[in-house]
């Protein structure tokens, strides 16, 4: 499978597959990492809590969601007790069932979800107390303009927290991380959701995405810092938190 890599025809691509697979994406989210996104998120938002600057200490917690899928990011960030939430993402589909959730948990005051592209944002500028961003940053068709568009809509201090694969290093974790990435979550998430290229994308997205310090070079370049990085369950995802 090759992904475009022109930024028009890479976010076509990256659209029409989450379309696809939108009604089986939370299901296999959970059932592929055995719950652990749950967590994930869970620890992300609690070091965004403990990194967050003073402004949100009031009542007044503007967060962004970009890429937000079906928004299990945004829910998870009600522990943070915003006033308002925004959820972004190119994939309809994906958002449709985000807008569902929204109603079930009667959070139609707090949070709202609209489609949305990260490299130009409608909103103004220094708008955001917070942008949170899980599992979709590799998924940017251009990420260096994405990450400044946050840059821009956060207030002076504003956070951004990132939650986004990464590689294990550690042997024997490694080997059989690997191993079940390449090949059994391939496998097991082409029979569940019946997409050939979406369970193909995951894992080379992962392999190609610059993590660890080449993310936060990128981070440092488009203007954010104290950038700082917190590796979960091995190293298979990190958290990087960064102030405007």
């Amino acid at each position: 499978m090759v992904i475009p890599k022109e930024e028009t025809e890479r976010k076509k691509y990256v659209r029409s597959m989450f379309n696809s697979i939108a009604s089986k994406y939370d299901f296999l989210n959970h059932f592929l990492s055995g719950g652990t996104d749950f967590i994930w998120r869970r620890k992300a938002i609690s070091l965004l809590k403990e990194f967050q600057p003073r402004q949100m200490d009031g009542q007044a917690k503007k967060i962004l969601d970009v890429a937000c899928g079906t928004g299990d990011f945004s829910f998870a960030a009600m522990q943070l007790f915003p006033s308002e939430i925004i959820g972004v993402d190119i994939a309809d589909e994906m958002l449709a069932i985000g807008k569902e959730k929204i109603a079930k948990r009667n959070l139609q005051n707090i949070i709202r979800f609209e489609n949305g592209e990260a490299e130009s944002l409608k909103f103004s500028d220094a708008y955001f107390d917070a942008a949170i961003v899980s599992f979709g940053v590799r998924n940017f068709s251009n990420l260096e303009k994405g990450l400044s568009e946050m840059r821009r809509v956060l207030k002076t201090n504003g956070v951004l927290c990132i939650l986004e694969f990464s590689k294990p290093k550690i042997f024997p974790f490694k080997q059989l991380y690997f191993f079940y990435f390449k090949h059994i979550l391939p496998f097991l998430g082409k029979r569940i959701s019946k997409s050939e290229k979406a369970y193909d994308y995951l894992p080379q997205t992962v392999m190609n995405f610059p993590e660890g310090e080449n993310f936060i070079s990128i981070l440092k370049n488009v203007g954010f810092k104290d950038v700082e990085e917190k590796r979960l369950t091995f190293g298979v995802s990190t958290v990087y938190l960064a102030r405007k």
